[in-house]
């Protein structure tokens, strides 16, 4: 079980981890060795509450495939067993972002100075381009 907040867990059968190789740079070890891991949750047979799947489906709607899943990719480290924990954090660290609500936005009013600043500033380039214009001779 992966403790994810106070009474939330996670079960090591909710996601699928598969080996696969990374990209870049990789030495000898490149065609030999898969050290990048590739994490799917699918987030409707997970054993998370109903509450949190739906946080999840509505805050991270664009890394969610077709199938309802999130595949997490970590190769950032060397090792098989590193990358994985890495990916299995990226995880938790997802779903404690779903579970966080955000902070209500408290609309500000405008101050009045602000207001007067604009105003005076947009006469003045108003002036200034009406300044600008052709002059026309008068013949007396």
């Amino acid at each position: 079980m992966i403790h994810v907040q106070e009474n939330i867990f996670l079960s090591e059968n909710d996601f699928e981890i598969t080996a696969v190789c990374s990209q870049g740079k990789g030495g000898q070890n490149v065609n030999k060795v898969a050290t990048a891991i590739h994490l799917r949750f699918p987030i409707a047979s997970s054993s998370l509450p109903p509450e949190v799947k739906n946080r999840i489906f509505e805050k991270f709607r664009s890394r969610i495939t077709t199938d309802g899943e999130i595949i997490i990719k970590a190769q950032r480290f060397r090792s098989q067993e590193r990358n994985r924990e890495d990916a299995v954090s990226r995880l938790v660290r997802l779903i404690q972002d779903a579970i966080k609500e955000d902070p209500e936005r408290i609309p500000t009013a405008i101050p009045r100075s602000s207001k007067r600043t604009r105003l005076k500033n947009k006469s003045i380039n108003s002036a200034k381009k009406a300044a600008r214009t052709k002059i026309t001779e008068f013949d007396d």
